[in-house]
């Protein structure tokens, strides 16, 4: 199986249909906080960073867990357990009275949803290291699709009512599910499955001590953690930002998530794999970097609202060029059978960073959008961002000449 164009096909659809149901609530979901917060945008960015932090907190104590059924199971199973999980989570938010029910629904989704986790670990197993950098942006890519389709479908639907952009998320979720669970063959061969193991190895911290053998991949998890940081929290404050500080609607909102989703067509769909073959994933982290710090640091000082276009080109180009290039050398350090516990011990790490991130930037914007800053400076979190990017790349400078060469 490994390698085959069917089943890289198989993964690719499972995403697409999982972002797209994920596109269409990214930016209702702020709003309808923001409903339930009589509209005031400073309390809405503080309650809404505590629940995508509540998300997080559960996808980081379970994604282990999940990973290591994954290896221990298949990816199959967990994947279609996740997108059950999903369609719950959506199911609750098209009918929630309260903050509380949202919460509630979010904390399902944590605790449930592995799978991009799970469809990594698929991509790992059906991969050569030739192509697995280029297999990985196709998961990105998958990512973009749903993306560009999600947040325009979800702002439409969202001007009808708020809710039926849920109920929209929920079915293509089901559906999802029932696709897996008809068409998606299982990847990991039952001669490379491994024990769930203790129990420890199914907690985070367990699941990273147990990394700890590979010693070349703790730099490589700060760099990691520090850019999800900087996204997270820029992803989590965009749609209340871009109100407070340009006046845009929410159909603007979700076409301008749209366009992110073509970039990441284009970039992780088309050059991740010519990039990789040109400049060797090495070079890749290192000049998306780069690209990235740029363009956050002109994000921050940007005064008008037509600006954000060309710097979101030019922000995914360094992000998404260097995230499956640098994911790719993690990959390649672990053996088959260990594939889905690093999964999920990036997912944990993705977790922390949807937790740091999204309060910390939401945080920062109720400052500034309220009534009297001390810091009065509306785009703070991308110059933050661009600072965390930057201390990644000194991180990930060093190491990735040392992590193993693709063969």
């Amino acid at each position: 199986m490994k390698g085959t164009k069917a089943s890289v096909a198989f993964i690719f659809v499972v995403v697409v249909i999982n972002m797209l149901g994920v596109g269409l609530a990214w930016p209702i979901l702020p709003k309808l906080v923001q409903s339930f917060e009589g509209g005031n945008i400073s309390s809405a960015a503080f309650q809404y960073g505590l629940l995508a932090s509540a998300y997080a907190l559960a996808q980081f104590l379970f994604s282990p867990l999940m990973g290591n059924l994954s290896d221990a199971f298949g990816r199959r199973p967990v994947l279609l357990l996740s997108q059950t999980g999903l369609a719950i989570d959506y199911a609750i938010l098209a009918v929630a009275p309260d903050y509380w029910w949202l919460l509630a629904a979010r904390l399902i989704s944590g605790v449930l949803g592995a799978t991009i986790t799970t469809a990594n670990a698929y991509m790992a197993d059906i991969s050569t290291p030739q192509n697995r950098a280029r297999n990985f942006g196709l998961v990105g890519a998958a990512f973009g699709i749903g993306f560009i389709a999600g947040p325009a479908l979800g702002g439409l639907l969202g001007e009808i009512d708020i809710r039926l952009p849920f109920v929209a998320a929920a079915l293509l979720s089901l559906g999802n599910t029932l696709y897996g669970y008809f068409l998606l063959p299982e990847s990991l061969d039952p001669s490379k499955r491994r024990p769930v193991g203790r129990l420890w190895k199914s907690n985070p911290v367990g699941a990273l001590a147990n990394m700890t053998r590979f010693p070349v991949l703790l730099p490589l998890f700060l760099a990691l953690f520090l850019t999800a940081v900087a996204a997270r929290g820029l992803e989590a404050i965009w749609v209340l930002y871009t109100d407070f500080r340009f006046g845009w609607t929410l159909r603007d909102s979700a076409l301008s998530l749209a366009f992110v989703g073509v970039m990441f067509i284009i970039v992780q769909g088309l050059l991740v794999g010519p990039s990789v073959r040109l400049l060797g994933e090495r070079r890749v982290v290192l000049l998306g970097y780069f690209v990235a710090i740029v363009a956050l640091f002109l994000f921050g000082i940007a005064e008008r609202g037509w600006m954000l276009f060309p710097l979101t080109a030019l922000y995914i180009v360094g992000g998404a060029l260097a995230e499956p290039a640098l994911k790719a050398i993690c990959s390649r350090t672990v053996p088959d059978d260990y594939q889905g516990l690093l999964q999920g011990v990036l997912a944990s790490i993705g977790s922390v960073a949807i937790i740091a991130g999204p309060l910390s930037a939401s945080m920062m914007l109720a400052h500034v959008s309220g009534p009297s800053p001390i810091v009065n400076l509306p785009g703070i979190w991308f110059l933050v961002g661009a600072l965390l990017f930057l201390i990644a790349l000194a991180s990930a400078a060093r190491r990735v000449v040392l992590a193993p060469a693709a063969d």
